[in-house]
């Protein structure tokens, strides 16, 4: 018969607590191993943390991100040229930008269109990947103006905010159950949108959803509709006016961005001078915030000459002489 198994074992056998000496060569060793085992661990982890960076950090058409600037400022107005125009007209509009926002302690964002890679489309696109650099560097400045380089500020003492961005203004200026695209697109612009909601704010002219001046407001919901319109799939559609028509299609066929959209009269954001300008509301009259020279820079017309009598406009203003 097997021995029972008692329910009191006898105690475990002291273990021997007497060190075995090793060798200070070994022991040398041993510290330099280890040491060069938190080398390797260490280069990996941020070897690691850079190819995430480079794999995720860094879309395609996105510019290297330095220099965050905590400003706070409210809104940010971001502007795309191209560096091959007259430097002297650039530097005109870099200082329309720059005195505007000096006087309502906005921030300026100034970018060429080659600091972006878009492979072969068209240079307008580089608004788009120019916003989401801006929001980027700009992360407490909640709204985000991009202003084409063939438009000027013409009503400097209008702020934004006032103007168009606070929720009540916005909800008088909504333009519901409007089509996207005129003058019979089924899709139509939401009746019950409130203010707080809108996340971008564009206008309309006579041909379609205009992409000159528009308003984004920062945040998740704003980065994933520049990624959605800056999709290789629609940069390489061959889109007759390529990032516009791209747009007008994600307003349609995602309502998720359309629930974002409030749209409002061409005249509060974006009047032409010259163009396609909304029949109704579209047409610049003196005291509209914005004078857009919309197509100076194609053709035979010329952005520099068309402009030059607004600059003379504003100057006068600036020394009190109108």
């Amino acid at each position: 018969m097997p021995p029972r198994k008692t329910s009191r074992p006898p105690p475990y056998a002291a273990r021997n607590t007497r060190s075995i000496p090793i060798p200070p060569a070994i022991r040398s060793f041993l510290r330099k191993d280890r040491l060069r085992f938190i080398l390797v661990g260490v280069v990996a982890f941020f070897s690691i943390i850079w190819l995430f960076r480079k794999i995720f950090g860094e879309g395609e058409g996105s510019a290297i991100e330095t220099g965050i600037i905590a400003s706070g400022a409210p809104v940010a107005i971001v502007t795309v040229i191209d560096p091959k125009a007259n430097t002297a007209w650039i530097e005109k509009i870099k200082r329309n930008r720059e005195e505007y926002a000096k006087r309502h302690g906005y921030a300026t964002f100034f970018r060429n269109t080659t600091d972006y890679h878009l492979k072969n489309s068209p240079s307008s696109w580089a608004k788009v990947p120019a916003i989401r650099h801006a929001m980027s560097l700009h992360p407490t400045t909640t709204y985000f103006w991009y202003l084409d380089s063939t438009a000027l500020i013409m009503n400097p003492s209008l702020s934004l905010q006032s103007h168009i961005l606070t929720p009540q203004r916005l909800e008088k200026l909504m333009i519901v159950n409007e089509p996207v695209v005129p003058p019979d697109s089924v899709i139509k612009t939401f009746g019950n949108l409130k203010g707080e909601r809108v996340d971008v704010i564009v206008t309309q002219d006579k041909d379609g959803l205009s992409q000159s001046s528009f308003v984004v407001r920062q945040g998740a919901w704003a980065k994933f509709f520049l990624d959605a319109w800056f999709d290789p799939i629609y940069r390489s559609y061959n889109f007759q006016k390529a990032e516009a028509h791209a747009l007008e299609h994600i307003v349609q066929w995602h309502g998720t961005i359309l629930a974002k959209l409030a749209l409002i009269p061409q005249n509060m954001l974006n009047s032409y001078v010259q163009g396609p300008a909304n029949p109704k509301n579209g047409q610049y009259k003196e005291g509209d915030l914005v004078a857009n020279f919309h197509g100076c820079d194609k053709g035979k017309r010329s952005c520099v000459d068309e402009m030059q009598p607004f600059f003379d406009i504003l100057r006068r203003k600036e020394n009190g002489q109108d």
